[in-house]
């Protein structure tokens, strides 16, 4: 059953798009094909943890929303090694970096439900297993498009009153639109924190599951996005993490 998932969080900063990244890469690791589009057109970036660099990225999802090609065109075959041997497939849907299409995006706007057709496009034209999201933070038209087509929807925060009173909001949003599976993922904890306490409050607070606590990493500060922690670190606590998240939701529970 082909699944849309959708990760987002209400404030920027949190680690979206590296959750969205590992997470996606831990489920191709288990065979299935993946696929993962940045709908964060305002300011885009997951393409850099797939190694993609401006002058490989010929079309983006931009082009696709003003209707220079179809959205299967702006697809970039991404899949490391390690998936490849896995059996599964990856691939990568960016959103532009030049200014000028930003810019654009910015003045004229989009066709919000040209975005999210696109999505059943991929799923088809790729034969994908999951499909994930990367929103842009905050609430507005995509954001509510996008969660209300998806399966699954991953919301990540920090340990931070801010980021705890806008989650309540998406929660509830969320509830509104039907979203089937709902997980909330608590990053840059610091390690010196009560986690058994930190689950109980959250749960407890959003009476939604907390899917995993993350812990604030000097690993991933000094990788600084030059790619894929999860397979640069296998063994750590945000890998173990990351993976038990991905294989759950393979299993669909």
């Amino acid at each position: 059953m082909r699944q849309i998932v959708s990760i987002h969080s209400y404030r920027g900063g949190t680690g979206k798009s590296n959750l969205t990244a590992n997470l996606a890469t831990a489920i191709a690791l288990m065979g299935k094909r993946v696929g993962v589009v940045d709908t964060d057109i305002q300011s885009p970036g997951i393409h850099v943890l797939f190694g993609l660099d401006d002058k490989q990225v010929t079309r983006a999802v931009n082009d696709y929303l003003y209707d220079q090609c179809e959205i299967k065109d702006t697809a970039y075959h991404v899949s490391p090694p390690e998936v490849i041997a896995a059996g599964g497939s990856m691939y990568l849907v960016p959103a532009s970096m030049k200014a000028a299409d930003i810019a654009r995006v910015l003045k004229e706007g989009y066709d919000v439900e040209k975005l999210t057709a696109g999505f059943d496009t991929l799923l088809e034209a790729l034969d994908l297993d999951f499909l994930f999201v990367d929103t842009h933070p905050g609430m507005n038209e995509e954001t509510l498009l996008s969660i209300a087509i998806s399966d699954w929807l991953i919301l990540i925060l920090r340990p931070d009153r801010q980021d705890h009173l806008g989650t309540a909001v998406t929660i509830e949003v969320a509830r509104k639109l039907g979203v089937p599976k709902l997980v909330l993922v608590v990053n840059k904890v610091l390690a010196s924190m009560d986690q058994s306490a930190l689950r109980k409050d959250v749960e407890r607070s959003f009476a939604a599951e907390l899917g995993a606590v993350l812990l604030l990493s000097e690993d991933m500060l000094r990788l600084g996005s030059a790619g894929i922690f999860t397979l640069k670190f296998p063994e750590h606590q945000f890998t173990r993490a990351v993976g038990e998240l991905a294989a759950r939701m393979v299993r669909g529970k």
